[in-house]
């Protein structure tokens, strides 16, 4: 048997949320059965949970969390074997696929990456898929030219789960960072992660006439969307870029084409659900170099899996700040 947050849908047509206990037999297929030590909670996370799934889970009884870290206990693949320490996050585990809100889960060998030399489960998931965006999207940035030198580089949404990773990797690369919040009390936090400056959401939330501003930022990694994206397009240095990674602002961008033909900007998407493999193993590897553990230590909440159905509402609300952890073994 395993704990599990359980989703069933009601007469009403609405999912909802429970933990239950259930039998090994309900595990989904997959050669890698793995005994789950910490889970994290993102934002995709909030949508699964909540009683429409968010678009995201179309079949029911369903186990969401998009994450999880833990230890091989079963492996019909030559690359896995048991007790190795493995970390997944992406391809649609969670919403497709049974996830890690579980003290067991069952996947695919193929969505496995082991977890780096030096770096712990529960460390692994103050990550999570935040935090691994995250650092994709400083990779993509540094790919397309961004150094230190080229001057200051903006993180909205920098109090959420990106964005405080963003903060933290690039103050410790030797970047200036201009953190975006609309939470004045979590001023203290992101300065502590490194961001030299604090910049209110609503000065970049208001649209403008202009089709581009003064150049301010040689770099971006945007956790927002909608209309703050868009105003923030606007104001990069000519050929700079911007690694959008997160839609909390929005789905639609009313943006305007007058920056990328005058200024040569790229708009990089960041797509850290089917990532490959070299790829993934080289964002983990520089997660352990370059994002300060003191700095990730102060990002976590800890919660326990009875926690988590109220987390995931909170999450859409705005409501949490950093890292929220789940220890499987917490409240059972």
């Amino acid at each position: 048997m395993f704990r599990a947050i359980l989703m069933e849908k009601g007469e009403d047509g609405q999912a909802q949320a429970r933990v239950a206990d259930l039998p090994d037999s309900a595990l989904p297929e997959g050669e890698v059965t793995v005994r789950v030590e910490f889970s994290t909670l993102n934002y995709k996370d909030g949508l699964c949970l909540s009683p429409s799934g968010g678009g995201l889970v179309r079949n029911y009884p369903h186990v969401p969390g998009i994450d999880f870290a833990g230890v091989v206990e079963v492996s019909e693949d030559a690359r896995y074997a048991p007790g190795d320490r493995v970390v997944l996050t992406g391809w649609r585990v969670g919403e497709a696929h049974w996830g890690g809100f579980a003290t067991r889960a069952r996947v695919k060998a193929d969505w496995l990456v082991p977890l780096p030399e030096g770096l712990g489960a529960r460390q692994a998931m103050a990550v999570g898929t935040a935090g691994f965006s995250a650092m994709l999207a400083v990779m993509a940035l540094e790919d397309h030219g961004l150094t230190p030198e080229a001057g200051e580089v903006l993180v909205t949404g920098a109090a959420g789960g990106v964005g405080s990773v963003a903060v933290a990797v690039l103050a410790r690369l030797g970047y200036r960072v201009a953190a975006v919040t609309g939470r004045p009390e979590t001023e203290a936090y992101l300065r502590d992660l490194g961001a030299g400056r604090l910049i209110a959401r609503a000065d970049l939330a208001e649209a403008i006439k202009r089709p581009m501003e003064s150049e301010v930022w040689a770099g971006c990694v945007d956790a927002v969307g909608g209309q703050m994206l868009a105003r923030v397009l606007g104001q990069m240095k000519a050929g700079a870029s911007v690694a959008a990674v997160g839609n909390a602002g929005g789905l639609a961008v009313p943006a305007n084409i007058i920056p990328f033909l005058l200024r040569g900007i790229n708009l990089l998407g960041i797509n850290s659900v089917t990532v490959p493999y070299a790829r993934r193993v080289a964002a983990w590897d520089r997660i352990t170099t370059d994002l300060p553990m003191d700095k990730l230590e102060a990002m976590i909440r800890p919660a326990t899996l009875e926690e988590v159905p109220d987390l995931g509402a909170a999450i859409l609300r705005g409501g949490v700040q950093g890292r929220v952890v789940v220890d499987m073994k917490a409240g059972a």
